[in-house]
């Protein structure tokens, strides 16, 4: 199969070592990158060099997760901080710094979209309901120690590649975080808020040829194709870098 046919590889990385558990993934993001006409490559944490990972791939999605260890940006430490995984941390931090440096396009899912603002200096509010309040529950707590999904609806700018991609300004977003972007850095925009209380829910690079990060998870919302359109255009970024290095 030529370079110019072959699906694209579409990296993404796994959650760390637990305990004496394998590295995993949920099957969500396998099947809508499939779905999209990618080629899932999981990678999990622990490699020294992203060069050596990410060379081969056509682009990278940084999955969601536990929290970023707050000392990452300069944070304070907080009783709600939970599953931090320094090995991970690094090798996501380093894996997101060389996707921007060479124009790999890149997809940040959650904790995915909190590692590319950490990255390139910016800064996470440790827990949304003490800043924001709780009129938008951003993930349920029926239980200390259990966490769940919900919903709310997500204002996007119209003047964004996330509204070209979803071709709508407001959607139903499922949602799992308690932690939102606080300090944007420079080079990214704010295009999307949850539209009740105005947490931020995406960013775009404004340099970068496609490099998105969104709080919620699109690949939990199987049945609305609002959010597979995120990862078809994703990989369609992928598809056009291709092109352009074949060329």
């Amino acid at each position: 199969m030529s370079i110019k046919s072959r699906k694209a590889l579409i990296g993404i990385t796994t959650y760390g070592r637990q305990a004496a558990l394998p590295f995993s993934l949920p099957s969500n993001y396998i099947d809508a990158v499939r779905a999209a006409g990618g080629t899932p490559i999981l990678l999990p944490p622990g490699e020294t060099d992203p060069a050596i990972v990410l060379e081969p791939l056509d682009g990278l999605i940084l999955s969601g997760g536990g929290d970023i260890n707050p000392v990452c940006y300069k944070g304070c430490d907080h009783a709600s901080i939970y599953s931090v995984d320094s090995e991970r941390d690094t090798f996501e931090l380093q894996l997101a710094k060389f996707a921007l440096e060479r124009h790999l396009p890149v997809l940040g899912i959650c904790r995915g979209l909190q590692i590319l603002i950490v990255v390139c200096g910016g800064t996470l509010i440790p827990h949304v309901p003490e800043v924001y309040g709780t009129s938008v529950l951003h993930r349920l707590e029926p239980e200390p120690g259990r966490r769940l999904p919900t919903e709310h609806i997500v204002s996007i700018d119209v003047e964004s590649r996330l509204a070209d991609c979803v071709q709508n300004t407001h959607i139903t977003v499922v949602s799992w975080h308690h932690q939102a972007i606080h300090k944007v850095p420079s080079g990214w925009r704010v295009v999307a808020h949850a539209l009740e209380d105005g947490v931020i829910e995406a960013v775009e690079h404004e340099h970068h040829p496609w490099a998105i990060g969104v709080q919620w998870h699109p690949e939990l919302s199987v049945n609305d194709p609002n959010h597979q359109k995120i990862f078809e255009a994703f990989v369609q970024a992928t598809r056009t870098r291709q092109s352009l290095l074949t060329a």
